[in-house]
């Protein structure tokens, strides 16, 4: 996926996308659940866009929006995007409420929110997802878990990510916006990392979210 990291400036940002996208699954397995889906998709937490590009060079062309806090990040998103009318990047709260019905996608967002605010997101997106799929590290005290942590800490220390907090979820507390209209699967998701992280399949077992 060369093509993706090409978009982005040449130096550290272009080697990071490219790093991303060869190590971290989660790309492909985003890709593979929602492939044949013409329901538009929000990213939440779609940081520089990576997964909105990597998904247009895979050939998915349902329209995508992603939603930040971080605005340079999403100026970075825009200026990748290069005029794609199918894409749109904005500065948002993950905690608002969603606006479309179709698909959602929330990739290590979690785990910067309080508990009350954990819930608020995943209730939004359960309210308008058709599938709802979530990535973070889970919080079992696990090896993976602490290491996890760690690497985190560091890339905040840094001011790569921007976030007051650390808060990994556990797996029931994900669970628990989730009632029985979803049908659920639970994949691991560290690729060649030693991370604790799991990507959660919500899938709408009616079928009843259409876009409007």
């Amino acid at each position: 996926m060369t093509g993706v990291a090409s978009r982005y400036p040449r130096g550290f940002l272009r080697a990071y996308v490219r790093a991303k996208i060869a190590t971290d699954p989660v790309y492909d397995a985003v890709f593979e659940a929602l492939r044949g889906s013409a329901l538009p998709l929000l990213d939440v937490g779609c940081g520089v866009g990576i997964l909105a590009l990597y998904l247009r060079q895979r050939g998915f062309t349902a329209p995508i929006a992603g939603i930040d806090h971080d605005a340079r990040k999403i100026a970075i998103a825009r200026r990748a995007a290069n005029g794609d009318a199918t894409l749109s990047f904005s500065v948002g709260d993950a905690r608002a409420p969603i606006a479309l019905h179709g698909n959602v996608v929330l990739l290590d967002v979690l785990h910067y929110f309080t508990d009350s605010d954990q819930l608020q997101i995943l209730r939004n997106a359960a309210k308008a997802g058709a599938t709802v799929l979530i990535r973070d590290a889970i919080r079992d005290g696990s090896l993976r878990y602490r290491i996890t942590y760690v690497q985190e800490t560091l890339a905040r220390s840094v001011g790569w990510l921007k976030a007051e907090r650390l808060n990994f979820p556990t797996q029931k507390s994900i669970d628990l916006s989730f009632d029985g209209q979803f049908r659920r699967d639970v994949l691991p998701m560290s690729g060649r990392m030693p991370f604790n992280n799991y990507l959660f399949v919500f899938r709408r077992s009616s079928g009843g979210i259409t876009n409007e």
